[in-house]
Formats: C-alpha cells, structure tokens, sequence
C-alpha cells in the first residue's frame, strides 16, 4: 500500500495514525483490516491469542464504515476484545463451555463507545476462565516458550504481535499490567469504576476494572478521552516540577534481583531527566493487603458463579472449583472485616500521595516465566487495583532471557489524567 508514493505497512501504525490516515484517505478502512487480517493468519498458529474471529463480518464492517464516510477519534481502528467483554456480533464464552453457544444481545459500554468512534471489532481475545488464574491456551509471541501472562493473555499477545494496536482487557488482580510487562507492552487500569463496566461478566466486583493494552501512551489516551467522554490528555513535554515516588512496596522481597537493578538504573535516569526523585516509607498496615485481597476475591468470585456452581460445576475447571470452594467457606463477617479493612487501607494511601504526584515501582517481579502452566504473580499489579488507584505499566528493559520487564507508575484515585499526561515523557527515557 502506498500513500503519496511511499509505502505503508498498516500492521505498523498506531491507532492514532490509523486514524489519522483513514480519515485522510490515504488508507482505507478495508485495507487496515485486511492487513491485520493476514498478520493473524501468518502468527495466530503460532501465538494462539484469538478465540473467535469472522474475517467476513470485519470485513464487511469496515467497506460499511468506508460508504459511510470514517469519521470520529477511532475511525477505521482494529480492536481486540477480551473474551470476558460482551459483544452482540460475535459469540461471547467468558473462557469457558458452559458458554459456548452464547451470543449477547447487545455489546458491552466500552465496545459500544470505541464503535461509536469508528472502531471495527476485529475479533474476541482469549481469556482465562472468568478472567480467573487458569493459564491460557496463549503464547508469548516473543518467545513461544514463555508464558504471556493472564487473564487478558490474548488481548496482550495481540498487541505485543502487530495483530490490532489496541485491544480491551479487564483487571481484577494484574490481568492487564501482568500481560502487558511480559509481552512488552504498554498496560493501563484507570482509577475503579471509571470506565463503564456494563456488558462486562463480573469476576469479584470490588476490583473488577476496564482496561487498555497498546503499543503507544498516546494510543491508550485517545481510547482514554473515547471511554470518559474527554479531550486526549497532551503529553506531558518534560519532567520539570514532576514529582515521583520511589515505592519498593511489602512485596520487595519478591522482585528478581535483575528487575530490582534495572529499577535502580531507571530511577536514576528519571532523575537524570529533572523529574525530583523521593523516597516513599511503605505504610503501617500494608503487609495485610495480600490476605485481605485473597478473602475479598475468593468470597466474591464465589458468589459470582453461584450459577455455575449450581448447575454446571462439571464443567468449570480446578482453579475455578478451587475458588469458589475457598469463597463458600468465607462467612459474612470475615468478609466485611476485610472490606472494613481495604477501605482504611484506601485512606491510607492518600497521604503517600500528599508530596507527589506519581510513584514508580516494578511491575512485576522479573521477565515472563517460562513454560504455560503458570501465569506469573499478581501480587505487584494486585496491590494498586485493590487500592482503586490508576495504574499504567510500561517497558523498561529486559531480564536474562532477553524477555522484556515493565515498570510502573501510580496515581491518586482520579488523577488519571496525571498519571497519562507524564507517562510519554517517561516511557521515552526508559526506552532511551
């Protein structure tokens, strides 16, 4: 494909220059499609992240979009669709058989809003069990061998291999920073509840979140400003009065000694850059975090497949039979102490923020593990979505097998627009 004699290549865009194009006519909606298209059948084999795709209906999809005319933030975009997210074109089976056959009548808000926008479901992501710990059928396209992570291990692997630019994932624990470290990616959990979870199959309602994998901060801020009814927040064009938090958390000891000197190396370059650099003391109370955040998941997840508990538990695998058995033996009052509990905990993190603006701390412990039987610890990624603070993970380096490693930054609840705003300026000089 060319445009004013030069070639295009429309599996290397963005979503913001596929937008722009589009819009432009210099590429059609068709032709974007039609590129992603034959990337998947090339890799899809391989990687393995997709669990439905109707090449005819986003095909036809998008000659409907080119009669019409493209317009809007997202025209002519290709986006992947976490498994757990309704859609009314397309089956939607939340990783499991007990819902093979099922078929919504109407599309999820977030799915609705980027059409609304121009966007063309190119297909549904794999996605564990419910969004619960269940490896994936998934591979890590940067290394087969390796695992992409999870829940969201197919939106992250679609993304991470050109498939589409952007695609939805949804985090309970880490399901969208987790992947999105291991496969090299940019992963965004916005502040709870601020991305309309509608159409979405609940996991545990307390920290069930919408969120974004992509390849840019800018391609996550146009989704951004689509989903929240905004402007795209401006990158942020230095690091001059950026205040960040160094935080090594409860969970230190479980960062890999490479991920630990790699945060070492990219503070200090932040530091290098002007961002002003302070050390955050890890808050009285945090180290109870993980147990509360265990009971609180367990109980609900529990209760949110009473259903399928009931009337299919043949059929639910043993990571989801081994939950609600956890969950069912949580009583009320044990419940509601650890929810009593988090909500202080929330309290408390508001004053980590009273000097800063942001706090940088790893994302996961090191690169992505290898072999399929286990996703990766939660536990880093898990801390922040219990806490309902908008988090965003980006790539910083490599670990001993040449797997990349992300970092994290953090804000206050509702400080998304922030958070975005210096996440470019960041991710260049952890980059650079």
């Amino acid at each position: 494909m060319t445009a004013n004699g030069q070639a295009i290549d429309p599996t290397t865009l963005s979503a913001a220059e596929i937008s722009a194009k589009v819009r432009s006519g210099a590429l059609s909606c068709e032709q974007v499609v039609r590129a992603r298209l034959d990337r998947i059948a090339a890799r899809e084999g391989d990687v393995r992240a997709w669990a439905e795709i109707d090449e005819d209906q986003a095909i036809a999809a998008a000659r409907t979009v080119d009669a019409a005319g493209p317009r809007g933030l997202l025209a002519g975009v290709p986006i992947g669709v976490k498994d757990v997210i309704d859609t009314s074109d397309l089956p939607t089976r939340y990783g499991s058989p007990i819902y093979d056959s099922h078929r919504p009548a109407a599309d999820a808000s977030c799915v609705a809003l980027a059409r609304l926008e121009g966007a063309l479901v190119l297909g549904k992501t794999v996605t564990a069990e419910f969004a619960g710990v269940e490896p994936t059928r998934t591979r890590n396209p940067l290394n087969l061998a390796h695992t992409p992570g999870g829940s969201s291990s197919g939106s992250a692997a679609a993304v991470a291999d050109h498939m589409v630019p952007v695609a939805y994932g949804t985090q309970t624990g880490g399901s969208v920073l987790r992947p999105a470290s291991f496969c090299g990616v940019i992963g965004f959990k916005p502040t709870f509840g601020l991305y309309n979870p509608a159409g979405v199959k609940p996991a545990a309602e307390s920290f069930d979140t919408v969120g974004l994998i992509a390849r840019t901060v800018e391609d996550i801020s146009l989704f951004h400003a689509v989903l929240t009814h905004t402007e795209p927040v401006p990158a942020r064009a230095s690091f001059s009065g950026l205040r960040i938090g160094i935080f090594r958390t409860h969970l230190w000891d479980s960062v890999l000694p490479e991920t630990a000197a790699l945060f070492e190396r990219r503070s200090a370059r932040l530091a290098a850059a002007g961002a002003h650099l302070v050390d955050v003391a890890i808050p009285e109370g945090f180290e109870t975090i993980t147990e509360h955040r265990a009971t609180i998941n367990a109980y609900e997840r529990a209760h949110g497949l009473a259903h399928e508990w009931r009337a299919h538990r043949d059929l639910l695998t043993r990571y989801s039979v081994a939950v609600c058995e956890r969950g069912f033996a949580i009583d009320g009052e044990t419940y509601l102490g650890s929810r009593i509990a988090v909500d202080a905990l929330r309290s408390k993190v508001r004053s980590l923020f009273a000097d800063i603006d942001l706090l940088l701390t790893p994302t996961v412990p090191g690169e992505a593990p290898e072999g399929h039987d286990y996703a990766g610890d939660p536990r880093l990624q898990e801390l922040w979505t219990m806490l309902h603070c908008p988090a965003i993970t980006l790539p910083a380096g490599h670990g001993p097998n040449g797997l990349p490693i992300g970092l994290q930054l953090v804000a206050p609840q509702y400080a998304d627009a922030t958070l975005l705003s210096a996440a470019g300026a960041v991710a260049e000089s952890l980059r650079t």
